[in-house]
């Protein structure tokens, strides 16, 4: 599981209570779990705070402003997706206009990457039996 040091996870708390409309219309709808997926908002990841998580998926999912298109932004965002990808982790970017433009489409294109990064097979019990057993 991804942490994050004592100061990230305090600013992770005051981004929790500030979060921009198209994170609202988001996390209303990932908060009810769509596809059977838990999600996290404002999630402390290492020195970073990443918009949403989904551990059981491992896959990170950013709403991009356009801000994240000014200066250094794209450097930045490029090493953070990079230090992400080295924990085995996905960033996953949607732009914030197309959570505005239609929500529910959003949600299905993030559940859609929660199923193809899940194994083929989640046992109740423990593992799938290894070639040759029953």
């Amino acid at each position: 599981m991804l942490r994050g040091p004592k100061r990230t996870v305090e600013r992770a708390r005051k981004l929790r209570r500030a979060l921009s409309l198209p994170e609202v219309l988001l996390w209303r709808a990932l908060r009810d779990r769509p596809g059977g997926w838990k999600f996290r908002r404002q999630h402390p990841a290492g020195s970073y705070v990443l918009d949403f998580y989904c551990s059981g998926a491992r896959l990170a999912i950013e709403v991009d402003g356009i801000a994240h298109d000014m200066g250094d932004r794209p450097e930045r965002d490029t090493v953070r997706d990079a230090w992400l990808a080295d924990k085995g982790v996905l960033a996953l970017r949607i732009p914030a206009a197309d959570v505005l433009r239609d929500v529910g489409a959003a949600v299905e294109q993030i559940v859609g990457v929660c199923e193809a990064r899940s194994p083929l097979h989640r046992p109740a019990d423990g593992p799938p039996p290894r070639t040759g057993e029953d």
